[in-house]
């Protein structure tokens, strides 16, 4: 998407889970270098996710793309040399190792950015933190304080079907993600 000033958007590979480090980081480089003129916007698409911990629903932001930066930046002059060399930078993405930075294509971008724009509406996703298997002590409820193991998991309900040994016997329950925690 090539913007009024002739600037294109551009994905730049940092190292994974110091994004936003990164982004403040080329932000200073340019401005230290005097190239503000050549730099549009620098950000991290982000996506709210809820993870269940010690039974507790925690909101957290987390890259989209893992490692990658998006730069809105005209690429001539010293901008290229500065941003590579930018702490925390590996390198631009291109059509081939060490070749030129490629742009970003407009139909990407309206994907990205609708994906930027959902997340910002609140539509959260949560993170399934259990699998088939799993052994987990249920923390609420009538069988609170008993282990069980984990026989189904229903990502719609929210909702785990478990056996628990109640007298020598086997006896499934269906539990919500609340009522049960990951064993220590």
């Amino acid at each position: 998407m090539e913007t009024a000033t002739g600037k294109k958007w551009y994905v730049v590979r940092a190292i994974s889970g110091q994004e936003k480090k990164v982004c403040e980081q080329i932000k200073l480089e340019v401005r230290r270098n005097h190239l503000e003129h050549l730099l549009g916007q620098v950000f991290v698409p982000m996506e709210k996710v809820i993870q269940l911990r010690e039974g507790k629903k925690i909101t957290k932001e987390k890259p989209i793309f893992p490692g990658y930066i998006l730069v809105e930046a005209d690429l001539t002059g010293e901008l290229p040399h500065v941003i590579k060399n930018t702490p925390g930078v590996l390198n631009f993405l291109g059509a081939e190792k060490g070749g030129a930075p490629l742009p970003m294509r407009q139909q990407e971008l309206n994907r990205i950015f609708g994906k930027v724009d959902e997340g910002l509406l609140g539509k959260e996703e949560m993170v399934i933190p259990f699998y088939v298997g799993e052994t987990v002590k249920v923390i609420d409820g009538p069988f609170n304080n008993l282990t069980a193991v984990i026989e189904e998991i229903n990502e719609e309900k929210k909702k785990l079907r478990v056996s628990v040994k109640i007298f020598g016997r086997k006896t499934p329950l269906e539990l919500n993600y609340m009522q049960v925690a990951k064993e220590n």
